[in-house]
């Protein structure tokens, strides 16, 4: 039924009124099929008007009729499971790609793994993976998320009770062994593998400042801005702040010196420091490392008079001249084979260094000594020290600290003025002292760690995956104490994507050849036997850092 037609309206037009009436004769229409094939033949109303605009009023004649629309065949569920249960990621599709109705699911299948890999990996490439070994090397750059996935539950991390909790920090704080099986059956059951757990989560911090987050220090202005820091503009309070922080420093150093501590980290707003002790990463002495580093740190150094190396730099300054030598002799047979030799001029090549020295006689040769201005001292020296220069902030500064240095090296921290910031939000702040062990003014943390479960798809189905996240500072011997046990837990199968501190992967450069009197013994220094061993070997990553870590049949593979 249609409402006539009222000067200043289009004869199509419906009022609301006529509109709810047709509502409800629809079903009393649609059940008569002699009325349903009317209402299809008869002509619309409003005629071509129908397909500029549809009036939003407008009866069901002229509207599309769902009946003539192409059927839709059902979406396939998975075999074996619920399409409720499909991960929401399978759903999405490119916004510029248009999905025809009822495409079929792609055969290459991409699991969760696949997916948290292109979430969480970094921007470079990593490199191929290694072939499988019973230990992956040590990693001594600082962790700032590791994510571990299996296809076993991790319902053994979950829920601690308060004794096992109690009885972990009692284990940490004796430095007691944890002794597991090969493959733990029960693993939720298991109160060893639950205090062990705990224990691996414990760290040591200095100073402790529950509302600012104190690692990483590097470019964290953004996220310490807006806190609340009262010793900002009180210049005493920062005093009694930076003497706790001397005496805590010392306190560790006085710890690697008797070799009970095996290494620590120093954590400022401009560069880190790890001091490793005798017998680790294949020295027989002390070491420390600093990274990044700029010219004018390093000058003060030497000021100071403590004696320092580049490795990265001069083991690429050596691998320049080697290819250079290479290069000169090709180029002297090429020229003895053609007729010609250097010898032949009787000169030397002109080197820059030559002009660098100061000396301008061919001035006055020239007659031209007061005509042009000649360069300063700072402008040469700084044209001698280009290639230092350039390396400034950059994983090649790093520098090693070797023997007695480092105690110069300590008391050059303590009194330097720009190891704390002067302007900013971490303004008046002490560096950030990480330990493996317990110092004095040092306070007990722990890691954050959680649990979680999902489906990943995998040919003919879908599987469930289970992971174990862990936030923080994870430091290479908590690093490889959770490795231990996720080996048992996990029945020697899990994979870890592990997102290093990018700074501090600088420290995995070698400190120098092996060295036959390298093996110190460290037996009180609070880690695992295992662990230990691992950190005795010389380190192998270069000025990379772990990204995957994956153990299958209880052997490990790993890419950097």
């Amino acid at each position: 039924m249609a409402a006539p037609a009222e000067p200043g309206h289009s004869p199509g037009f419906k009022k609301p009124p006529a509109l709810l009436r047709l509502k409800r004769k629809r079903p009393v229409r649609r059940s008569d099929p002699a009325a349903a094939a009317e209402a299809a033949a008869a002509p619309a109303p409003r005629g071509s008007a129908a397909a500029r605009r549809r009036n939003p009023f407008s009866s069901l004649d002229n509207a599309p009729r769902r009946a003539a629309a192409a059927p839709q065949p059902p979406t396939a569920a998975p075999a074996g499971g619920d399409p409720s249960a499909v991960p929401f990621w399978q759903f999405l599709e490119p916004a510029c790609e248009e999905k025809p109705p009822g495409r079929a699911e792609p055969a290459e299948s991409s699991d969760i793994l696949a997916l948290s890999q292109d979430l969480h990996s970094p921007l470079a490439a990593p490199k191929a993976p290694s072939s499988p070994r019973q230990e992956f090397p040590a990693d001594w750059s600082i962790k700032t998320r590791v994510l571990f996935m299996s296809s076993q539950p991790f319902t053994w991390a979950e829920h601690l009770k308060g004794q096992e909790e109690a009885q972990g920090v009692a284990q940490h704080c004796r430095a007691a062994e944890a002794s597991l099986p090969r493959s733990v059956q029960e693993p939720r059951l298991c109160t060893e593998l639950r205090c062990a757990f705990q224990q691996s989560l414990l760290y040591w911090l200095h100073p402790s400042l529950p509302w600012l987050p104190l690692f990483p220090r590097l470019g964290a202005d953004r996220s310490m801005a807006g806190k609340a820091c009262p010793w900002a503009q009180d210049e005493a309070l920062q005093q009694v702040l930076m003497s706790d922080w001397s005496v805590s420093f010392t306190s560790l150093y006085q710890l690697l010196r008797a070799r009970l501590c095996p290494y620590f980290y120093v954590c400022s707003a401009q560069f880190s420091v790890l001091f490793r002790a005798a017998g680790l990463a294949g020295s027989a002495e002390p070491t420390a490392a600093i990274a990044p580093t700029t010219r004018g740190l390093r000058h003060a150094m030497r000021s100071e008079g403590i004696e320092f190396s580049l490795p990265l730099l001069e083991e690429s300054g050596a691998r320049k001249q080697k290819n250079s030598e290479e290069s000169l002799e090709t180029e002297t047979a090429e020229g003895l084979r053609a007729g010609s030799s250097v010898e032949d001029t009787g000169e030397p090549a002109p080197s820059d260094d030559d002009d660098d020295d100061g000396n301008f006689s061919w001035l006055e040769e020239m007659g031209v000594q007061g005509k042009v201005k000649k360069p300063d001292t700072i402008s040469i020296q700084l044209r001698k020290e280009k290639h230092e220069v350039q390396v400034d902030h950059r994983p090649e500064s790093l520098v090693l600290v070797r023997g007695s240095h480092t105690f110069r090296l300590l008391n050059f921290l303590i009194s330097c003025r720009s190891l704390v910031a002067v302007a900013g939000p971490q303004a008046g702040l002490p560096p950030t002292l990480l330990s493996p062990v317990p110092f004095r003014g040092g306070t007990l943390q722990t890691l954050k760690a959680r649990t979680a479960s999902g489906r990943a798809r995998v040919p003919g189905g879908f599987e469930d995956v289970f992971s174990l996240e862990v936030l923080g500072p994870v430091l290479p011997h908590a690093l490889h104490a959770l490795t231990l046990l996720l080996g048992p837990a996990q029945r020697g199968s899990f994979r870890a994507l592990l997102s290093p501190h990018e700074p501090s992967a600088a420290f995995n450069t070698r400190p120098g050849p092996p060295q036959e009197d390298g093996q110190q013994e460290l037996p009180a220094c609070g880690l695992h036997p295992r662990t230990l061993e691992q950190l005795r070997q010389c380190p192998t990553l270069g000025k990379s850092s772990l990204r995957l870590l994956e153990m299958k049949d209880y052997s490990y593979t790993w890419k950097a």
